[in-house]
C-alpha cells in the first residue's frame, strides 16, 4: 500500500519548476467539444429514436461514456508531468499490443463494418486503435528521445523502428482498419522526422507506405473502386459511389447558413454514419459553409498553438510528443473532411472530438491533457 502511495505521489510530482499554462489548448479543445456534441446531438436525432426508442439516447451515451470520464483523463494527463510517461512507455506499449491481440478472442472481440476493431466486455465497448494512437505517440517520443544520435543509423535507428511499426501495421491489417493504419503511419514518419532521423531512412517509409497501399487495394479490390470513385464521384452511385455521393448532397444542400440546426434531411436513412465517419456531411447540411469555416478556423488554431508548443520545446522527447498528437489531431481532421467532401477516397476514420465513439473521445481529451501539461513547463 506504502508503494502505492509513493507511486502515485511521484506521478503527480513535478520535477521542475511551473508556470501559468497555455490556456488556448482548454478553450479552444472547450469550443470544439461544444460544437461537436451540439452536432452530434443533431445528427444521431434519428437513428436514436429508431433503434432506441429516444432521440438522445446516442448523445447521452456520448456524454457518459466519453465526455465525462474524457474530462477525468483531460485533467489526469494535466496534472501529471509529462516526463514521467517516459518511464512507462515500454509498458504502455505491451499494453496497446495486448489490446490489439484481444480483438481476435472469440466471445470478446467484435466485428463492425467488416472490421474486428471493437472489444466487448460486460457490455462495456472499447476501440483499442484508439487508445493505440495515444500510446504510440508516447511510446515513439520516449524511444527517439533515448536513441539520440543513433536514430540517423540504419541499424540502431531505422531496423528497430520498423519492426516496432511493423507489428502495430500487422495487427491493424489483420482487423483490417486501414483508415487507423494510414493514420498511424503518418503519425510515425512525421515523429521520425521531427525526432531528426534520416532523410534517406524516411524516404523508404514512403515507399513502404505506397507498397502497402498497393498491397491493401490487390487484396480488398473494394478499395481500388473507392479510390475510382473518388476520381469519378458519378461512378455507381447506387453501389460503391453511394457514400460519396450522399455525403455530397448533403454538404450541397447546406448552402453558406444552412437548412438549420437539426433540419437535415440526410439522416433520415440516407447518409450512412451520420453521428461517426460522415458527420462533417452533416455539419455542412444543417449549419452551411460559414459555421463550418468557423469550426475548421477553431481546429487550425489549435494546430498552430500546438506547432507554436513544439517549436518552443528545448528538447527532442517533449518535441516530438506535442508533434506527434498535433499530426494526430490535424490529419485525422483533414481526412475525415477531406473525405466527406470528395478531396480525397473515403477512409472511415473519425472526426476528432466530433464522431460518436467514447474511446476516441477519451483517447482524444487525454492527449490534448498531455499539451496542456507540457505548456506549464514550455513557454509558447
Amino acid at each position: 500500500m506504502n508503494r502505492i502511495k509513493r507511486f502515485t505521489f511521484n506521478l503527480f510530482q513535478s520535477e521542475s519548476r511551473e508556470h501559468e499554462p497555455n490556456h488556448s489548448f482548454l478553450i479552444l479543445t472547450g469550443a470544439i467539444l461544444f460544437f461537436g456534441l451540439l452536432m452530434l446531438m443533431s445528427a444521431s436525432s434519428v437513428f436514436s429514436y429508431r433503434k432506441f426508442g429516444t432521440s438522445y439516447y446516442m448523445f447521452w451515451h456520448q456524454i457518459i461514456s466519453g465526455f465525462i470520464p474524457g474530462l477525468l483523463a483531460f485533467y489526469i494527463c494535466s496534472k501529471i508531468d509529462y516526463r514521467k510517461w517516459k518511464r512507462i512507455a515500454p509498458v504502455l506499449l505491451f499494453f496497446s499490443i495486448f489490446l490489439l491481440l484481444v480483438v481476435f478472442i472469440p466471445g470478446i472481440g467484435r466485428v463492425y463494418n467488416g472490421s474486428r476493431s471493437w472489444i466487448s466486455i460486460f457490455g462495456i465497448s472499447i476501440q483499442p486503435a484508439e487508445i493505440v494512437k495515444f500510446i504510440f505517440i508516447i511510446y515513439l517520443a520516449s524511444w527517439i528521445d533515448s536513441r539520440g544520435e543513433k536514430i540517423k543509423d540504419f541499424e540502431t535507428g531505422f531496423l528497430p523502428f520498423l519492426f516496432v511499426l511493423g507489428i502495430i501495421m500487422g495487427l491493424m491489417f489483420l482487423q483490417p482498419d486501414f483508415g487507423t493504419m494510414v493514420i498511424i503511419i503518418l503519425i510515425s514518419i512525421a515523429c521520425f522526422f521531427i525526432g531528426e532521423g534520416n532523410l534517406k531512412h524516411i524516404f523508404y517509409l514512403g515507399c513502404g507506405f505506397l507498397l502497402m497501399v498497393f498491397a491493401a487495394v490487390k487484396i480488398a479490390p473494394y478499395r481500388l473502386s473507392r479510390f475510382l470513385v473518388f476520381l469519378n464521384p458519378n461512378t455507381d452511385i447506387r453501389g460503391v459511389g453511394y457514400h460519396l455521393n450522399q455525403a455530397l448532397i448533403a454538404v450541397g444542400s447546406g448552402g453558406i447558413f444552412g437548412l438549420g440546426l437539426g433540419q437535415s434531411r440526410q439522416k433520415y436513412g440516407y447518409l450512412p454514419e451520420v453521428s461517426g465517419d460522415s458527420i462533417f456531411a452533416i455539419m455542412a447540411e444543417e449549419i452551411g459553409f460559414v459555421f463550418c469555416l468557423f469550426y475548421i478556423f477553431l481546429l487550425f488554431l489549435l494546430v498552430s498553438q500546438g506547432i507554436k508548443l513544439a517549436r518552443s520545446c528545448d528538447d527532442k522527447y517533449s518535441r516530438v510528443l506535442v508533434s506527434g498528437i498535433i499530426v494526430w489531431i490535424g490529419f485525422q481532421s483533414f481526412i475525415n473532411i477531406g473525405s466527406v467532401i470528395g478531396l480525397m477516397p473515403m477512409t472511415g476514420v473519425p472526426l476528432p472530438f466530433v464522431s460518436y465513439g467514447g474511446t476516441a473521445m477519451v483517447s482524444n481529451l487525454a492527449a490534448m491533457g498531455i499539451l496542456f501539461n507540457i505548456s506549464k513547463f514550455k513557454r509558447c
